[in-house]
């Protein structure tokens, strides 16, 4: 039997056993306090629970301060494990963080009582990020009980922040104690496709967009003694549509291939229904290319809001929310690519092919700071939605893929 075959075995023994830390895993809201959540402070100490039951040779936390978390600080985890050669290390970031549920009714069950049904396992996060969170860690729980040593030194990083933007997580981890080498092998789970074909190198630009629209506030049997904020913001809505055709280029490397521009958060206006609004605030999230720039697209918009001032007699203020216009690509050629595909072909029996993304994910930032980084996982890409799940089965899979990759030479 051969080294793979013992590992492979071994993870299947842990089926059940990480389907039930899932479950337990998932019943802490690790929420950013900008999303109205405590933080991922208890999750974290969950984690470093898991830990304990591996030799690392090394493990440490990276606090990064905030005031509006329960505990003051946003967690971050570094795990070292001991491999045959250190000249480079393997690493596995995965985010502890998870997205707020959204509408309650559109779940068929609490969303932070995770439930299993037909291979599934049902709840927030179990996707997003916990089914690769656990994958890395018991591929390498998988190694220890088995007496073998992965070919090079492996590194687990647990951030916080992943889905708010960073500043708490790798950007912070990075700016108090940088843990890579340009040599390093760096994979971040957690974006891929059902077949597990899909490998991320590049993301577009990410630009989101506050813009509120400031009208009279009136009665709502007078209108004609206020200006209706809601009226405008509904014309300038319809306006920003006509962004997919100014910006209309297409990159066969992206998936989908288009720059997109959609009006998603709106806040609440007045209270009443017989009360006409005098503000009104909505955001947009632009994800683009490198075909176009953020500046671009803002002039655009600025354009537009100006039409809407005038046709409606509001006033309309832009507010960048967030804007990174990194377009640094790993090369398809690159070590961790190739060690991937190797991985998914041997474990899935499925070709990968290198793609770019729409998703803004923390392999970014590394990309911007020179690294070679490589976004994988097996998923059916239920996140943020309603009724999220992880399929055990791609789960347990992913496990083999990491635990492939830890063997080889390269």
């Amino acid at each position: 039997m051969t080294e793979l075959e013992k590992i492979a075995r071994r993870i299947d023994s842990y089926r059940n056993e990480m389907v039930d830390i899932q479950i337990k895993l998932s019943s802490l809201p690790a929420i950013s306090p900008v999303n109205g959540g405590e933080g991922e402070a208890k999750k974290a100490e969950m984690i470093l629970d898991i830990l304990k039951n591996i030799e690392f040779k090394d493990v440490k936390v990276i606090k990064a301060p905030d005031i509006d978390a329960t505990s003051s600080y946003r967690p971050n985890i570094i795990a070292l494990y001991k491999g045959e050669n250190s000249s480079k290390t393997i690493w596995m970031m995965t985010h502890m963080d998870v997205v707020p549920p959204g509408e309650l009714a559109l779940w068929k069950g609490d969303p932070f009582k995770a439930y299993v049904e037909a291979g599934k396992i049902y709840g927030r996060g179990l996707e997003d990020n916990q089914q690769d969170l656990l994958a890395s860690i018991y591929a390498l729980k998988a190694f220890q009980q088995e007496g073998i040593n992965p070919k090079y030194d492996v590194g687990l990083i647990f951030v916080s922040d992943e889905e708010t933007g960073n500043k708490k997580g790798i950007e912070y981890v990075m700016k108090i104690s940088n843990p890579f080498k340009k040599q390093d092998l760096i994979i971040v789970p957690g974006v891929g496709n059902k077949y597990g074909t899909m490998i991320d190198i590049a993301e577009k630009s990410i630009y989101w967009l506050k813009i509120k629209t400031l009208g009279k506030q009136t009665q709502g049997s007078t209108p004609e003694k206020g200006i209706n904020s809601l009226k405008a913001t509904a014309f300038l809505i319809t306006e920003l549509t006509r962004l997919y055709k100014i910006f209309s280029e297409k990159n066969s490397t992206y998936s989908p291939p288009i720059s997109t521009f959609e009006p998603t958060k709106k806040e609440a206006n007045v209270p009443n229904i017989n009360t006409i609004p005098g503000e009104d605030i909505f955001y947009m999230d632009c994800r683009l290319i490198p075909e176009h720039n953020i500046d671009m697209v803002k002039k655009e918009i600025q354009k537009m809001a100006k039409k809407t001032e005038k046709k409606y007699r509001v006033h309309i203020i832009l507010e960048d929310v967030q804007r990174d216009s990194s377009h640094a690509e790993t090369s398809p050629k690159a070590p961790v690519v190739q060690a991937l595909q190797n991985a998914v072909k041997a474990i899935y029996g499925k070709k990968a092919k290198p793609t770019g993304i729409a998703v803004r994910t923390a392999a970014a930032f590394l990309r911007k700071s020179g690294y070679q980084v490589a976004c994988w996982s097996k998923i059916e890409e239920t996140a943020h939605h309603p009724d999220e799940y992880c399929v055990i089965d791609n789960m347990i899979g992913d496990t083999k893929v990491f635990s492939h990759i830890l063997l080889q030479d390269s």
